[in-house]
């Protein structure tokens, strides 16, 4: 698709910058200048904007703050406007919230509300307040930024900003979320509203959803978290540090928007972009629910391979990754049965690691398996982000 920007900004949240370590630090830059060179190839070679939508500091220390400060003048060039929204992490150093809000002035200069206007479209930054809440004070100043950006221009995109997803919109708000603005936003269907908070992927589909408006989770620079609780390790997977993700935002002429995701640990987009043609328009949308009834299913074919041993009180079990006509394969399902009484043993669930833009290639995770010598059947599913589910894998081992 031929896309010609007249807007492009950066978009990112919960970067977690620490005093006592670099590792976010680095990804940070890396992903900058990453955006920078991208920029420079297009015809249109400007970064407009970069946001930080809430917990760019760990515990927002003033070292902390002073030391992202010192990123963004090292990496952010005076062309892009800088937008700083503060949230529960940033809360939790001397002075409380009122604290944070004065070292967000004092050092970096910038407001944590803010509502203006580039290159013909709206933007709107909240900062929130008692933790992640967004009360009635705050409610009425983003009706009121709302109502001017529609009477001037109803057929363009208002992006909107804030630390917590919006409950119920994209993957993660269900244990990450907020409902204090959803009534207010419903009304606005041109608005595309961007947030954080849960570290959810960027680039699992569940990220982006559409319903009254845009919504779209924005991920981390520091680790990941899902939002199933039925995982073997629970909600943080053993890989969760391989994370360093962003997006890269552009509007045309037409203002159709492009939202691309961006993996910083690989140097690569996930894929060319979310595509909103007409954001103003609920009827064009289709990042849906409805998406979940079309997703194809997962399948294995000839080149599954798998291996089951027992070591000691683990069992140790190693598979091939499943194939999909879609994007990835978001998890697999595994059933351990006794092969004399069928009788279930165990029942365990991982992430197929969908997250690393270089997925391994294979599954490897250990279980207690505190059952004696005998013969018994792993049955594998590969699961996709919603319900589609593939056929079973019967694998039979001895121990």
């Amino acid at each position: 698709m031929d896309f010609l920007p007249k807007l492009r900004f950066i978009v990112t949240s919960d970067i977690h910058y620490k005093i006592d370590s670099n590792v976010e630090k680095e990804r940070f830059e890396k992903g900058m200048k990453m955006a920078y060179a991208y920029a420079e190839k297009s015809s249109y070679k400007k970064i407009d904007a970069f946001f930080a939508v809430g917990d760019f500091a760990n515990s927002g220390s003033e070292a902390e703050m002073l030391k992202f400060k010192a990123s963004l003048d090292s990496v952010i060039k005076p062309e892009t406007k800088i937008n700083l929204m503060l949230a529960s992490h940033e809360f939790h150093s001397e002075g409380g919230q009122e604290g944070a809000y004065k070292r967000l002035k004092e050092i970096y200069n910038v407001e944590a509300d803010d509502y203006f206007e580039l290159n013909g479209c709206p933007f709107i930054c909240i900062s929130t307040e008692d933790g992640c809440r967004i009360k009635e004070k705050k409610q009425e100043w983003l009706t009121g930024c709302l109502k001017d950006a529609v009477s001037k221009e109803r057929k363009r995109p208002i992006f909107v900003f804030q630390h917590p997803h919006l409950t119920d919109t994209v993957y993660g708000s269900i244990n990450w979320g907020d409902d204090d603005i959803i009534a207010i936003l419903t009304d606005y269907p041109q608005v595309i509203d961007f947030s954080g908070h849960s570290h959810a992927p960027i680039n699992d589909p569940r990220s982006i959803h559409q319903k009254f408006f845009t919504s779209l989770g924005t991920g981390s620079v520091s680790y990941f978290e899902l939002d199933e609780f039925d995982f073997m390790y629970g909600t943080i997977p053993p890989d969760c540090k391989k994370c360093a993700q962003y997006y890269i935002v552009e509007v045309d002429d037409n203002n159709a928007v492009r939202i691309m995701p961006v993996d910083i640990l690989s140097g690569n987009f996930f894929h060319s972009g979310y595509y909103i043609k007409t954001p103003w328009e609920p009827e064009s949308f289709v990042y849906t629910d409805a998406r979940a009834a079309k997703e194809a299913a997962p399948y294995f074919d000839g080149t599954f391979r798998c291996s089951i041993k027992k070591i000691e009180d683990k069992l140790n079990i190693m598979f091939s990754q499943a194939k999909t006509d879609d994007y990835r394969v978001d998890s697999y399902s595994v059933v351990i049965r006794s092969a004399d009484t069928n009788n279930v043993l165990l029942q365990k669930k991982v992430s197929s690691s969908y997250y690393i833009y270089n997925m391994p290639e294979y599954i490897r995770f250990d279980i207690d398996f505190p059952y004696e010598k005998g013969d018994y059947i792993a049955e594998i599913y590969a699961n996709g982000f919603w319900f589609a589910k593939s056929d079973k894998i019967c694998v039979s081992f001895s121990v």
